[in-house]
């Protein structure tokens, strides 16, 4: 069968995870740098494609195509590593160290946000035609999202940090199941279906990804978005990272960790003194294993 049982795919996360951190540094920024632009490549698609048909739930069907592309090649998003990453050093694999998964963070970080900056040029090019032009209907909407996903959360002071926040929580929530996702499976339609579905209703509900922001906020400063890069950072971004590295690990990394390789088994039941003469005594009972 091409479906892995949750007991083996949640190995091959801690497998992963390990992986990572121990991945060089050279290949660490090369893979995270072709994530963020392929990830940000998705979201102009998806972007494009609400404004031009007026579907917002058209434009979120259609996004997944760049998560599960640059899943499929083997390359690193932010939001991944802080599920996986983690995972090596709680299982206490020789040679993980708590340095080296700041450090894989770290790059990653930076791979991802070079790759879409670059991405987010290219399309206020595109957009703009070189920028000798306004920016057209794509463009303008680019220039809009940033301003309503900052600003806008900054009018609300504390309440939008927090609503903020949980975006960011919910958002790795899905995202990193997707993730998992690309691991039940080892056929390529399999994964891309299991990848599809939380990734889909991440960009449909409005949740904060840090790296598609990576993407949108750059572009819509560069279009001409009425927000300073304090107020992409301090109200988006930053809260961004810590809401998505809370929904990854907790509800994601950690559960499935605790319940499929840390697993507990139902205690022996004790002896009972009116059993009938010649029932199972107490040592020769089995203990029954936790439900998988």
């Amino acid at each position: 069968m091409s479906y892995l049982t949750p007991p083996e795919f949640t190995r091959k996360m801690v497998d992963a995870g390990e992986s990572k951190i121990k991945l060089s540094t050279r290949d660490t920024l090369i893979r995270s740098f072709m994530a963020g632009a392929i990830l940000a490549m998705g979201a102009a698609f998806a972007v494009t494609i609400t404004v031009q048909t007026g579907n917002a739930l058209l434009g979120a069907l259609l996004f997944p195509v760049g998560f599960c592309m640059l899943y499929l090649l083997g390359y690193d998003l932010l939001t991944g590593v802080f599920t996986l990453a983690p995972l090596a050093l709680i299982d206490r694999r020789p040679g993980v160290r708590f340095t080296g998964l700041l450090r894989n963070w770290g790059l990653v970080f930076v791979g991802n946000f070079a790759g879409a900056f670059m991405v987010a040029l290219f399309m206020a090019i595109i957009v703009t035609t070189g920028f000798a032009t306004d920016p057209d209907e794509v463009g303008q909407r680019l220039g809009t999202i940033g301003e309503a996903r900052t600003v806008g959360y900054a009018e609300f002071g504390a309440s939008g940090m927090l609503t903020l926040f949980i975006r960011g929580v919910l958002c790795n929530w899905m995202v990193s199941t997707g993730v998992v996702g690309a691991m039940v499976s080892t056929s390529v339609g399999g994964k891309v279906i299991a990848m599809w579905m939380p990734v889909m209703l991440f960009f449909y509900m409005g949740f904060e990804h840090s790296i598609v922001n990576m993407f949108l906020f750059p572009a819509g400063m560069l279009l001409g978005g009425d927000f300073s890069v304090v107020d992409y950072l301090l109200w988006n971004e930053l809260p961004t990272v810590a809401g998505n590295l809370v929904g990854g690990l907790l509800f994601v990394g950690l559960v499935l960790y605790m319940t499929h390789v840390r697993t507990k088994t139902a205690p022996v039941a004790p002896a009972d003194a009116t059993a009938p003469t010649g029932g199972p005594k107490a040592e020769e009972r089995v203990a029954v294993p936790a439900a998988q």
